[in-house]
This record gives C-alpha cells, structure tokens and sequence, in this order.
C-alpha cells in the first residue's frame, strides 16, 4: 500500500479530536491517582489496624486486576446498580483509580525516606500533627517522588487507548474508526504512533524540569 498524503491530511480534524480526548483523559486521570494515592498513602499510616486492612485490601485488589477489567465493570455493571456516567468520565475515574495504587505505594516510600530526626524535630516544636504532615514531611517526600510519578503518567498515557474498549474516541479509537470508513490503516495509525511519542517526550520535559525546580 502506497503511502497517502491526503490520508492523513483527512485524517487531521478526527487526529485532533482524538487528541483532546487523550489529552483530558492524561491530565484528570493523573490529578485523580495523585491524589487518591496519597490519601491511600496517609490512610495506611493510621494508628489503628481497622482503617489500614480495609484499605491495603482495597488497594491489593485494584492494583492485582486489570484496568480492562475495571473499565468493563464500571461502565457495564455500575448502571445495573443504578450508577450511570458517561464513557469519558468513567474512562477518567478508571484509570485515576488504578493508578492510585501505585502512586499510594511511591508517596509511602517517599515519606519513609524522611529522616527521622525531621519527625524529631517536629516533635520538639510541639508542631500540630496536620501541621508536622503539611509544613514539613509531606514538602520533603513529594520532592524526592517527583520522578517516579512521573513515569506514571508515562504509563497512564500509554493506557489511554483502553478506552476505546468502553466507546471513548481518544486517539487510537479515532484512528480506528477512520480506518474502518475509509480502509486505509497505515497513514492514522503512524499518525497516532508518532503523537504519542511526543506527547511522551513532552511530558518528560516538563516532569524534568519540575523535577529541577522543586531540587532548588
């Protein structure tokens, strides 16, 4: 099959739709697995063991099935149970809790890697425990975890087009269903291929120089 110019150039507008949709999911997916992560991180250094068992259940369970699993679960079996979204926003809170679990388990090691004498040295103040977490451990152990969330909206990126399983047109499903009316596969599939690796490399860039910021 040749290659076709004006393919791809049909193709655009439905690539740009297709984008945004990435592009959103990307962004509230993260926001939502930030931070439910470090909600489950803090619920996991509760005083008592009736909070940390139901969560470490909880969070065993999500991080040990798939996200295809859990998309097809909220998006067909939740409106049975009179619970009903739209494919986007069910896509959006699927993947935010997913990766919720393993931000939880990056934040955990970024607050054990406070030194001690900094809880010492909270203790001493007389500090607040709200005020201890806010002004002095929490500062210190998302400076030290930026990277490796980072890699995780890598990873959220390039499971964005699960949602095409559940009827989100993000790239991928767009790609697909210009293939299917117009049979030509090869132009929006490279499209798309080469989209996500920008995105990718962008989203590194702007991770690195968080990362930079937040050492000074």
């Amino acid at each position: 099959m040749n290659w076709d110019w004006g393919a791809v150039r049909d193709f655009m507008p439905h690539f740009r739709d297709g984008l945004l949709v990435t592009l959103q999911a990307l962004a509230l997916g993260s926001v939502i697995s930030f931070a439910l992560g470090l909600v489950w991180a803090l619920l996991m250094r509760a005083p008592t063991r009736w909070v940390r068992w139901p969560v470490g259940a909880v969070t065993e369970f999500v991080r040990n099935t798939p996200l295809l699993v859990q998309l097809f679960f909220l998006f067909y079996v939740l409106p049975e149970w009179g619970l009903t979204f739209s494919a986007l926003t069910t896509g959006v809170f699927a993947i935010g809790l997913h990766y919720s679990t393993y931000t939880m388990q990056v934040y955990r090691a970024g607050i054990e890697a406070v030194p001690a004498g900094q809880w010492e040295a909270a203790t001493a103040l007389n500090l607040p425990r709200r005020r201890t977490w806010t002004a002095v451990i929490l500062p210190q152990a998302i400076r030290r975890v930026v990277p490796a969330l980072g890699n995780y909206v890598i990873s959220m990126l390039k499971d964005t087009p699960m949602l095409m399983a559940i009827t989100v047109l993000e790239m991928l499903g767009q790609a697909r269903l210009y293939s299917q009316q117009h049979f030509r596969f090869t132009e929006p599939l490279t499209v798309i291929g080469v989209a996500f690796i920008l995105v990718s490399y962008l989203a590194s860039l702007l991770l690195r120089a968080l990362e930079r910021r937040l050492v000074r």
